[in-house]
């Protein structure tokens, strides 16, 4: 165990990395849809294609939460709510989108919607604007 000591002291490094890896791929992977009006209209076709109802406000409204929860997560800013705007997010996404898809399809979202789901539970960290430290049992 001893070799693990300083990774178990530096933890909340760990939470910023992988908060800072959450939120650029967030934010980077709708830029284009917030630069380039023709992408968010490819995005909101494609969401009428899956039968969401209001496609276009459909798909500002996930571009526009992704985009806000990703800045939310690098900063540690209210991290949790950033997680909650990113389950509902991800989940619909699974249920609409991917439902049926193999698991080897369904990972990018799995794995977007699992990281929001350990942002509830752990939070941000100690590097953080909310400073929220992480603090586990002694026992594990």
């Amino acid at each position: 165990m001893g070799i693990f000591r300083p990774l178990k002291k530096n933890k909340d490094i760990g939470v910023l990395l992988f908060r800072l890896f959450i939120g650029i791929r967030l934010m980077y992977g709708v830029l284009d849809n917030i630069l380039v009006q023709a992408r968010m209209q490819e995005f909101a076709a494609f969401l009428k294609a899956h039968f969401f109802p209001y496609p276009l406000i459909a798909a500002q409204v996930s571009v526009y939460a992704q985009a806000l929860a990703g800045l939310m997560i690098i900063l540690g800013f209210k991290i949790r709510w950033a997680a909650v705007l990113m389950v509902i997010n991800f989940l619909v996404a699974i249920i609409m989108v991917h439902w049926g898809q193999t698991i080897e399809e369904m990972t990018p979202a799995l794995a977007m919607l699992f990281a929001a789901i350990l942002f509830l539970f752990i939070g941000a960290g100690r590097y953080s604007v909310d400073r929220e430290p992480l603090v586990y049992s002694r026992r594990y």
